[in-house]
């Protein structure tokens, strides 16, 4: 089964990493944002861009720069647009792929593994890779300023309004 083509793609063969070692900037182009947006189920993706140096050593490759990214996500609550300015440094480990467990195989990972990335030995994706950092540095669960209001004009309960003992508050107020 073949994975589908990312909708940035930035790959970065292994004969070509001393090009990668420093100083190298990609940014998304309109239609990959428009892509990444459907995806990522966003309003919008107004721009996302990462800068970036790669290294080789033994156990792999290793990817050090920042990202930064505007993005606009609807609210949970409300569906309303929440704007969303991500900037953050990354640092990722790309190993090959039989050294993070053959598929079916069970791979253990720690708090320091979860930035670990396989790849087949000969081309690793940084337009990938950034846009799925960008997808865990992103707010999980957006609420716009005023959703607290909307769901009131709803009829949607607080969770005070809605505890089993709200009631009994309400007969202690009675009093």
């Amino acid at each position: 089964m073949t994975s589908p083509t990312p909708e940035f793609s930035r790959p970065v063969r292994m004969d070509q990493l001393a090009r990668h070692a420093q100083g190298v900037t990609i940014s998304a182009e309109s239609a990959e944002r428009e892509a990444l947006a459907r995806r990522f189920h966003l309003l919008s993706l107004d721009r996302l861009e990462a800068e970036y140096g790669l290294t080789e050593d033994a156990g792999g490759v290793s990817a050090r720069g920042r990202l930064r990214a505007e993005l606009v996500q609807p609210c949970v609550a409300t569906g309303l647009p929440v704007p969303e300015s991500i900037e953050t440094d990354f640092v990722l480990r790309f190993v090959t792929e039989n050294e993070t467990g053959g598929e079916g195989e069970e791979l253990e990972i720690d708090s320091d593994d979860c930035d670990v990335i396989g790849y087949d030995g000969q081309v690793i994706d940084m337009g990938e890779a950034v846009a799925e950092t960008v997808a865990l540095a992103m707010t999980p669960y957006p609420r716009s300023p005023d959703a607290d209001a909307h769901l009131r004009e709803a009829g949607v309960l607080t969770e005070e309004q809605a505890s089993p003992f709200a009631a009994l508050l309400s007969l202690k107020n009675k009093k």
